[in-house]
Order: structure tokens, then sequence, then C-alpha cells
């Protein structure tokens, strides 16, 4: 299949990565606002033989099977309302808008054109992360969730311009680190239905949104848990996922999984990798999002749904919105459903 991509920001490399390495998917249009940005994406990788667009409607009026959308979060609505009028199938970087309404409108747009949305959250396809969701299934009921995300950004990272704002990113460390993990957690653990979390900005960064939360998370399984998660954690930590269930507990760790029965056995399976904690935001691997792209140009051609689809999206983004409620209210919310 062909491909387009709008936005060429510092992920763009990584989605290039990714499309150079896939025997199936080949990148055929590219375009950022300035020909500065296009032209530079061109020299630098040559060996996609991609070719620059002047404009959206070159692509729109191409005949590429879906576009790539890469676009800070405030700058996309236009572009994904164009695509879905002229029926372009649309794979887009997290978060799918900057707040939960916002989120909600860009899904549905998509869903009145019926056209096809599908969200890069794709820490779900972590090559130990089946080897869990088969684990679970012996492990038992869950009763507690630990999840931690100590990573870190130096002043540098949020100096870019609108860079941990609410009018561009629309907030700080849960909408953009955080919701790789949050999204993982709810696949594997079912809906969170009450929050109560303190977020805040500490002294290691001039910034406006948040790069601090804690929160006590009910579940509407009846099991808690607990989230931490910062970018002032130097010089910055994977994530992890714990789930402590009937029968053992289990950690996901970056790329391995520790598994602790409770009749004495253990399992270690996996191995380390990284993720972007640390200062280098890009320090990770391509691969996943190699497979979720070719996942989602098979649901193309299989007419499935692709692996995280824009309703599936809204998860996260209703969990993320009643930890920020909860943080300004200074009360326990309920966690909208979608």
């Amino acid at each position: 299949m062909k491909c387009a991509m709008i936005g060429l920001g510092m992920v763009s490399g990584t989605y290039a990565q990714a499309i150079l390495n896939s025997a199936d998917i080949t990148l055929d249009l590219i375009y950022a606002r300035t020909t500065d940005s296009r032209d530079a994406f061109v020299q630098q990788w040559p060996d996609l033989g991609a070719r620059a667009a002047n404009d959206i409607d070159e692509i729109i009026a191409s005949d590429v099977d879906f576009v790539i959308v890469t676009t800070p979060p405030n700058a996309r609505l236009d572009i994904v309302e164009r695509l879905a009028r002229a029926g372009k199938p649309i794979l887009m970087e997290k978060p799918v808008e900057r707040n939960l309404q916002n989120a909600r409108d860009l899904v549905d747009t998509c869903a009145q054109h019926d056209v096809r949305l599908g969200i890069m959250l794709q820490h779900r396809v972590r090559p130990v992360v089946d080897e869990l969701r088969r684990s679970l299934d012996d492990l038992g009921d869950i009763h507690m969730v630990e999840v931690s995300v100590p990573w870190w950004r130096d002043q540098s990272y949020y100096d870019a311009p609108g860079r941990g704002t609410y009018a561009r990113d629309g907030g700080g460390v849960m909408i953009s680190q955080a919701i790789h993990t949050l999204d993982l957690m709810l696949s594997l653990t079912g809906p969170v239905e009450t929050v109560s979390a303190l977020a805040a900005t500490s002294k290691s960064h001039d910034m406006e949104a948040e790069d601090f939360v804690s929160a006590g998370l009910r579940f509407a399984s009846g099991a808690v848990g607990h989230l931490f998660a910062t970018t002032s954690a130097y010089p910055g930590r994977g994530e992890t996922i714990t789930l402590h269930c009937a029968k053992g507990s289990v950690t996901l760790n970056a790329g391995t999984l520790q598994i602790d029965w409770r009749d004495g056995r253990n399992q270690t399976l996996g191995q380390a990798v990284t993720s972007g904690a640390g200062a280098d935001p890009m320090a990770f691997t391509s691969d996943w999002h190699q497979w979720m792209i070719e996942d989602f140009a098979a649901s193309i051609a299989k007419n499935r749904p692709c692996l995280v689809t824009g309703e599936e999206a809204l998860k996260v983004h209703a969990l993320i919105d009643a930890l920020e409620r909860s943080s300004k209210s200074g009360t326990i919310c309920t966690v909208e459903a979608v």
C-alpha cells in the first residue's frame, strides 16, 4: 500500500524508518507547511522515494491508500475534516486532540464520513504484551494496580514554542508522555471508575502544564490502583505496570515481564528496551510504529478494525480528563463513559 504523511516534526523520522523497514508499505507523498521542512525530509530519507506535495489538496487528489497525520494536536482538525470528506483513511499520532471534547468531535467527524481512524498508541504492540495478556488468564482477578512513568525531560525540551502548553499540546506529562502507559493499562485492566489526583508543575521546569501527577484509581472491576507520572525524574527510568492478582503479581518493565506466582514460581520474559524515558525523547525503536502502521494497512485491506481506533483512544482521553478535573477541584471525580 501507498501512504502519505502530513507533518514533519520530531516524530516523523520514526515513521520514516518504520515505513522504510516495511516490505508492504511505501511513502509516496509528504507535506509540511514550509518548503524547507519538506526539502529537508526528502534529502534525509532518499531511500524512501517520497515526493514533496505542494499542498494537502495534492495528497487528497492522489491515489494513496491512507494518510499519516503527525502534526501537533492543535493543527489537525481542519486536516482531518478535509481528509475525511475525501474518504481518505487516517492514522494519526497520539493524542487524538487537546482535550476530551475536541477528541470526541474529531472522532465523530471521521465516523460521520465513514472514514477509518487509527491512533498511534504503539505501546500496545510491545513484544511481551501478548504474553502478559495470556498470563492474566492464569493469574486470576486483578486486585491492585501500580503504574509508574518516571521520565525525564530537560528544560530545553519545553523551551520549544508551544510545548507543554494547553493551547498546542493540551497539557503536560499526562497527555504527551504517560498517555501511552495509561492506554496500555486500560487495555489490560478495563475501565477506571473514579480518580483522586494531584497534578502540578515541579521546580524542575518552567512550563504551563503539569510535569507531575500522582493519583489513586478505582477500577470498575473493583480493583484499586496508583498512578505516578513525571518528566522530572532525572535521568529517567523505564515505565512500569504492575498488576497484583489473585494468584500472583506481574510487572511489565519496558521490554521485560516478571511474574511472581504465589506458589513460589518465578518467570522472567523478554529483554530490556528503551522507550524515550530519558533526555532524548526519540530514543526508542521504530519497530512498534512499523507494526502499528502495518496493522492499519491490514485493517483497510481486510475491512476490520485497526488495533487502536479513534473510539478506543477516547478511553484514555476520558481518564486524563478525570485526572485533570480531580486535581483542579481537589475532589474524587468520575471518569466519563465514552
